[in-house]
Protein backbone atom coordinates (compact mmCIF):
# COMPACT_ATOMS: atom_id res chain seq x y z
CA UNK A 1 0.00 0.00 0.00
CA UNK A 2 1.28 3.20 -1.16
CA UNK A 3 0.44 6.61 0.81
CA UNK A 4 0.97 10.23 0.71
CA UNK A 5 0.96 12.40 3.53
CA UNK A 6 0.03 16.16 4.18
CA UNK A 7 1.96 18.39 6.74
CA UNK A 8 -1.26 17.81 9.40
CA UNK A 9 -0.48 14.07 9.20
CA UNK A 10 3.02 14.30 9.18
CA UNK A 11 2.72 16.35 12.52
CA UNK A 12 0.53 13.21 13.81
CA UNK A 13 3.42 10.73 12.97
CA UNK A 14 6.55 12.45 14.32
CA UNK A 15 7.25 14.17 17.60
CA UNK A 16 9.19 16.98 16.36
CA UNK A 17 7.45 20.22 16.11
CA UNK A 18 8.71 23.45 13.80
CA UNK A 19 11.54 24.92 14.16
CA UNK A 20 13.17 21.08 14.57
CA UNK A 21 10.24 19.13 12.01
CA UNK A 22 12.76 18.61 9.15
CA UNK A 23 10.02 16.96 6.62
CA UNK A 24 8.03 19.17 4.97
CA UNK A 25 5.64 16.98 2.75
CA UNK A 26 5.53 12.97 1.82
CA UNK A 27 4.81 11.86 -1.69
CA UNK A 28 5.03 8.48 -1.41
CA UNK A 29 5.77 5.89 1.25
CA UNK A 30 5.57 1.83 1.25
CA UNK A 31 6.63 -0.54 4.16
CA UNK A 32 10.21 -0.68 2.72
CA UNK A 33 10.78 3.00 1.10
CA UNK A 34 9.47 6.56 1.52
CA UNK A 35 9.95 9.88 -0.38
CA UNK A 36 9.94 12.69 1.11
CA UNK A 37 10.53 16.70 0.86
CA UNK A 38 12.24 19.51 3.04
CA UNK A 39 12.80 23.04 1.67
CA UNK A 40 15.22 25.01 3.99
CA UNK A 41 14.54 28.44 4.40
CA UNK A 42 16.96 31.28 4.82
CA UNK A 43 14.80 32.22 7.36
CA UNK A 44 15.58 29.06 9.63
CA UNK A 45 17.67 29.24 13.05
CA UNK A 46 20.12 26.21 11.89
CA UNK A 47 21.10 28.17 8.46
CA UNK A 48 21.39 32.00 9.93
CA UNK A 49 24.91 31.09 11.41
CA UNK A 50 25.86 28.61 8.64
CA UNK A 51 27.92 30.60 6.94
CA UNK A 52 27.25 34.29 7.43
CA UNK A 53 27.37 35.56 3.49
CA UNK A 54 27.07 31.49 2.22
CA UNK A 55 24.26 29.56 3.70
CA UNK A 56 24.36 26.25 3.07
CA UNK A 57 22.38 23.30 4.99
CA UNK A 58 24.50 21.70 7.79
CA UNK A 59 25.11 18.16 7.00
CA UNK A 60 23.99 17.56 10.85
CA UNK A 61 19.96 18.83 9.18
CA UNK A 62 20.29 16.77 6.25
CA UNK A 63 21.20 13.48 8.85
CA UNK A 64 17.83 14.39 10.44
CA UNK A 65 15.82 14.71 7.64
CA UNK A 66 17.02 11.30 6.64
CA UNK A 67 16.31 10.22 10.14
CA UNK A 68 12.71 11.98 10.58
CA UNK A 69 11.98 10.54 7.05
CA UNK A 70 12.67 6.88 8.55
CA UNK A 71 10.64 7.78 11.22
CA UNK A 72 7.43 8.13 9.35
CA UNK A 73 8.18 5.11 7.65
CA UNK A 74 8.38 3.55 10.91
CA UNK A 75 5.34 4.41 12.52
CA UNK A 76 2.82 3.73 9.43
CA UNK A 77 3.96 0.56 8.92
CA UNK A 78 5.98 -0.43 12.16
CA UNK A 79 4.57 0.97 14.51
CA UNK A 80 4.15 -1.29 17.99
CA UNK A 81 0.39 0.45 18.63
CA UNK A 82 -2.54 0.65 16.03
CA UNK A 83 -3.35 4.38 14.67
CA UNK A 84 -0.07 5.47 16.67
CA UNK A 85 -0.53 9.31 17.33
CA UNK A 86 2.26 11.24 18.41
CA UNK A 87 -0.10 14.04 19.86
CA UNK A 88 -2.38 11.44 22.00
CA UNK A 89 -0.63 8.28 22.17
CA UNK A 90 1.67 7.78 25.10
CA UNK A 91 4.42 5.43 26.06
CA UNK A 92 6.32 5.00 23.00
CA UNK A 93 9.36 6.49 21.19
CA UNK A 94 9.09 5.51 17.60
CA UNK A 95 12.36 5.86 15.14
CA UNK A 96 14.51 6.87 17.82
CA UNK A 97 18.84 7.11 16.45
CA UNK A 98 20.87 4.43 17.75
CA UNK A 99 23.48 4.68 14.99
CA UNK A 100 24.84 6.57 12.36
CA UNK A 101 26.67 4.11 9.81
CA UNK A 102 28.03 6.58 7.67
CA UNK A 103 27.05 9.81 5.89
CA UNK A 104 29.32 10.99 2.55
CA UNK A 105 28.33 14.22 1.27
CA UNK A 106 29.06 15.14 -2.42
CA UNK A 107 27.98 18.63 -2.88
CA UNK A 108 26.62 21.84 -0.39
CA UNK A 109 22.73 22.27 0.08
CA UNK A 110 21.36 25.45 -0.72
CA UNK A 111 18.55 26.90 1.34
CA UNK A 112 15.42 28.12 -0.60
CA UNK A 113 15.50 24.68 -2.81
CA UNK A 114 13.45 21.50 -2.11
CA UNK A 115 15.20 18.47 -1.17
CA UNK A 116 14.25 15.16 -1.95
CA UNK A 117 14.73 12.40 0.90
CA UNK A 118 14.43 8.81 -0.38
CA UNK A 119 15.01 6.53 2.53
CA UNK A 120 14.72 2.62 1.87
CA UNK A 121 14.78 0.22 4.95
CA UNK A 122 17.48 -2.51 4.39
CA UNK A 123 16.64 -4.69 7.32
CA UNK A 124 15.08 -5.39 10.65
CA UNK A 125 15.72 -7.61 13.69
CA UNK A 126 13.03 -6.94 16.32
CA UNK A 127 12.97 -3.35 17.36
CA UNK A 128 15.94 -2.52 15.31
CA UNK A 129 15.89 -0.52 11.79
CA UNK A 130 18.17 -0.52 9.31
CA UNK A 131 17.95 2.56 6.63
CA UNK A 132 19.81 3.66 3.65
CA UNK A 133 19.16 7.30 2.49
CA UNK A 134 19.79 9.46 -0.50
CA UNK A 135 19.08 13.23 -0.11
CA UNK A 136 19.06 15.21 -3.75
CA UNK A 137 18.99 18.79 -4.52
CA UNK A 138 18.32 19.77 -8.34
CA UNK A 139 18.32 16.19 -9.19
CA UNK A 140 22.12 15.27 -8.24
CA UNK A 141 22.63 13.51 -4.95
CA UNK A 142 24.27 15.84 -2.30
CA UNK A 143 24.26 13.03 0.24
CA UNK A 144 24.34 9.72 0.96
CA UNK A 145 23.83 7.74 4.34
CA UNK A 146 23.39 4.82 6.62
CA UNK A 147 21.88 4.87 9.63
CA UNK A 148 19.82 2.80 12.54
CA UNK A 149 16.47 3.71 14.06
CA UNK A 150 14.98 1.72 17.20
CA UNK A 151 11.22 1.74 18.50
CA UNK A 152 11.32 1.93 22.29
CA UNK A 153 9.06 2.74 25.29
CA UNK A 154 9.29 6.55 26.20
CA UNK A 155 10.22 6.25 29.77
CA UNK A 156 14.30 7.07 29.48
CA UNK A 157 13.30 10.38 27.52
CA UNK A 158 11.28 11.02 30.40
CA UNK A 159 13.34 11.11 33.00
Amino acid sequence: MELKLNKDEILNTLHHRPPYLMVDEVVSVTDKKIIAYKTPLESEHYIQGHFPGAHVVPGAMMQEMSTQTAGILLTKFYSPVPNYNSNTTKGHALGVLKKINYGKYRNFAKPGTPIKIEVELINQQDNLFEFKATLFQNDQWIMKNSFHLVNIEDAPLLN
